[in-house]
């Protein structure tokens, strides 16, 4: 009976082994952004997540870091080069997404910030937008696991989808990179799936992204505003103002470009242990109470800015 019942509950050394061996693997590249937050998932559904560790604390201020590390990566005059060249298709699609999320969410009768967060995650850059907006508008967790496993099971479908349609198309390299920016979610999925597809595609793929990650800002600044309480003041989140000024010191010393590719993959590497983090804070049991609502909002939005996107390239 004592051994079944150490079976059932294993002592808190072990757990806390189990936990912290799993994310230290996270740290790794062979865990993808979806396998972190699977695994968080699956620790909080089997009881494995120690009751000492405070996840949601430590996810948000890492969260905040990987942020603002992310900002080294970011090439200015890339970034407004691209802009220039398809700057009314990226300004008119995160609009529209935004607009629309926002409009589906009222007509599904979703939790507005889960739908935001959804909204954000399709217009912008996935996964990224969706850990920038979440602090700003003091999601909860669970709302924040939501959003991001419906970002990541779109993104994981894109990478098959995408190439197949670009060449029943008969795409142009250039017309499949713009469009696999636009209507694909996060940064490493239009990656995937613009190489897969050819050298040129992936080269405007990843100078257009490059541009629409620069509205995670805007949009993060301007979703503090919307969802602020009555009783309290906007404050802009620190993260947000030091994500810029990485940008800058990147732009402003060129020569330490290898130092600041490193604290960005850094970054990249801490923000897959946030997600991690995040799925621990999340029981399978509460994503099923959450429904299929916010999975139909992310296909809604996905083939209205996917198809929209499309007709406009080829049109």
């Amino acid at each position: 009976m004592a051994m079944q019942n150490t079976l059932k509950h294993p002592s808190q050394a072990v757990t806390t082994f189990v936990f912290c061996a799993l994310a230290a693997l996270c740290l790794l590249p062979v865990i993808s952004s979806p396998i972190a937050l699977i695994l968080g998932l699956s620790l909080a559904s089997m009881g494995l997540v120690p009751k000492h560790i405070n996840t949601t604390a430590i996810a948000k201020k890492l969260l905040a870091y990987s942020i603002i590390g992310l900002g080294f990566g970011i090439n200015v005059n890339a970034a407004i080069e691209a802009s220039q060249q398809s700057i009314s298709l990226v300004v008119g699609s995160i609009i529209f997404t935004l607009l629309l999320g926002f409009g589906l969410t009222r007509w599904l009768n979703l939790d507005k910030k889960t739908g935001h967060l959804i909204a954000a995650g399709t217009s912008i850059c996935g996964g990224s937008a969706i850990a920038a907006v979440a602090p700003a508008i003091n999601a909860r967790d669970d709302q924040t696991s939501v959003a991001l496993a419906t970002i990541f099971l779109l993104n994981s479908a894109a990478l098959f989808v995408f190439p197949a349609i670009g060449h029943a198309l008969d795409m142009s390299q250039h017309d499949f990179g713009l469009w696999s920016a636009i209507a694909i979610h996060d940064t490493s999925s239009v990656v995937g799936a613009a190489s897969a597809y050819g050298d040129e595609a992936l080269k405007t793929a990843t100078t257009v992204k490059l541009a629409r990650a620069l509205w995670i800002v805007p949009i993060a600044l301007l979703s503090a505003v919307l969802f602020k309480s009555d009783n309290r003041k906007i404050s802009i989140p620190y993260f947000i103002i030091f994500y810029c000024l990485a940008i800058a010191i990147a732009e402003w010393l060129p020569a330490g470009e290898a130092v600041f590719s490193t604290l960005f993959d850094i970054s990249k590497r801490t923000l897959v242990l946030c997600l991690f983090l995040i799925g621990s804070g999340i029981t399978v049991n509460k994503l099923r109470a959450a429904g299929h609502k916010p999975l139909l909002l992310g296909v809604l939005l996905w083939i209205a800015i996917g198809g929209g996107s499309l007709a406009v390239i080829l049109l």
